[in-house]
């Protein structure tokens, strides 16, 4: 792969790099969104994200909402399996969505992008979504970080945008520096949904907690694996983990 091009949003500094057959982003030398023109999979958070969506308990979500598009590596798979689901994001960087168009083919997903401040938008959202992914995080000095206040007013105004079997997915890194802020929110899942489960790829430092009424097992992600035409993208399925974390006493 080689560089192609950098660009300062007001945001993050991303530079892009391609080859003949894949695109990403990077901020700060990580990849922060990836594109394929054959494959889907990747063996790290986006994994985590796509597998968590058919966990709803009707196995086929018809409406998913995701805050934190970037480029949409979790939609460009979700797309694929789900060819007929509304696909609603918000991004507050507008110029990463416009570089997704230009390098990634965003607009070849057919889904509804608002750029915005998600936490803000959400307070005027009225629809309802059979499943929200929140991945919202920003580029700090030396690391990610996710803005806003953690508490159980912010997890009840995600709820709120649930239909009543809706699900919601939180994207977490589980590194260093990173521990206190999942240990809170996974408390906060706790209290909130009488189901939940951590979505995990053995390779990657980051989990999704999944939160609902009712969620699938992991049986039902078998079915999926034959939609993957490439072997690799089998492989990296066989490797998704899913376990429930229940209500501490």
């Amino acid at each position: 792969m080689h560089r192609i091009e950098t660009v300062q949003t007001a945001y993050q500094r991303i530079e892009v790099w391609k080859s003949a057959m894949q695109v990403e982003f990077r901020v700060e030398k990580a990849v922060h969104a990836w594109w394929h023109q054959q494959r889907f999979l990747t063996g790290l958070a986006w994994d985590n994200m796509i597998a968590a969506t058919l966990l709803h308990p009707s196995g086929l979500p018809k409406s998913i909402l995701m805050l934190g598009l970037a480029g949409g590596t979790t939609f460009h798979a979700l797309r694929h399996l789900l060819p007929s689901a509304e696909l609603t994001a918000v991004d507050i960087d507008g110029e990463v969505v416009n570089l997704a168009i230009r390098h990634m083919h965003l607009d070849d997903l057919g889904c509804e992008i608002h750029i915005a401040d998600a936490y803000e938008w959400i307070q005027s959202c009225s629809k309802r979504y059979d499943v929200v992914i929140d991945d919202v995080y920003l580029a700090g000095a030396a690391d990610v970080f996710r803005p806003g206040t953690w508490d159980q007013q912010a997890i009840n105004d995600l709820k709120k945008l649930l239909k009543p079997d809706g699900v919601l997915l939180t994207n977490l890194i589980r590194g260093k520096g990173h521990r206190t802020l999942q240990s809170n929110i996974r408390k906060l899942f706790r209290s909130t949904f009488s189901q939940c489960k951590e979505v995990r790829t053995p390779d990657g430092l980051n989990e999704t907690l999944c939160g609902g009424n009712q969620l699938l097992h992991r049986s039902a992600l078998q079915h999926w694996k034959g939609h993957f035409n490439s072997a690799r993208d089998r492989t990296l399925w066989d490797k998704i983990s899913v376990r429930s974390f229940v209500k501490k006493h």
